[in-house]
């Protein structure tokens, strides 16, 4: 996504004739990917590495700009090295039943044993949750006329107007069981259920 970035390069492109500097902390917070570095390299930009007391740009020395590009390598196994170990974070935390991602409406994240963070039942919102999954399970409703139903009775979640999209997102979502997808998988969560397996199964 890098937003601001891709504001840099368009600032860039855009002022070539007067703007030709860039300040940057170290080589890991300007590159993600060798795509970036060339992108730069293509502007012609003189990248001043604050941290590292390196000056890149089309006057350095093939010597400068040959460390430079391991230091850009480095950066990207840095970043993929990163993401990977994210991943297996998250996939660990799966399998020991914890929901390892942020905590949807009915939940919030928070503090758990061994400092792991885990979801509790919101007291603003788990209740609206569970009396979602019951009036739908009863049958007599279509979702458009459940969510009507609760807005005349003034029922929000997290201070918003209820509508059909979410209701629905929420109804179809197993983690209120107390089990959740994650990656491909079921797993039964450690977390608190907000509605009974029978229920979400009728739903």
């Amino acid at each position: 996504g890098r937003a601001g970035f891709n504001e840099m390069v368009a600032y860039l492109k855009k002022h070539h004739a007067t703007c030709r500097t860039i300040l940057v902390e170290k080589t890991d917070r300007l590159y993600r990917n060798l795509k970036d570095w060339a992108t730069l390299d293509e502007l012609g930009v003189n990248i001043h590495f604050v941290r590292e007391n390196v000056v890149i740009g089309p006057e350095s020395r093939s010597n400068d700009q040959f460390v430079h590009g391991i230091k850009v390598l480095m950066a990207r196994n840095y970043s993929l090295n990163q993401g990977e170990e994210t991943t297996k974070g998250m996939l660990e935390k799966a399998r020991a039943g914890i929901y390892p991602s942020n905590a949807p409406v009915g939940y919030r994240n928070t503090d758990g044993p061994a400092g792991k963070r885990i979801i509790v039942p919101d007291p603003d919102t788990a209740s609206v949750i569970t009396e979602l999954f019951g009036r739908f399970a009863v049958g007599r409703h279509s979702i458009k006329a459940l969510v009507a139903e609760m807005r005349a009775e003034g029922i929000t979640l997290r201070g918003r107007r209820l509508c059909s999209s979410t209701a629905h997102q929420i109804l179809r979502k197993r983690l209120y069981t107390g089990d959740f997808d994650w990656d491909g998988a079921t797993y039964h969560g450690t977390h608190e259920p907000l509605v009974t397996r029978e229920c979400w199964e009728q739903v």
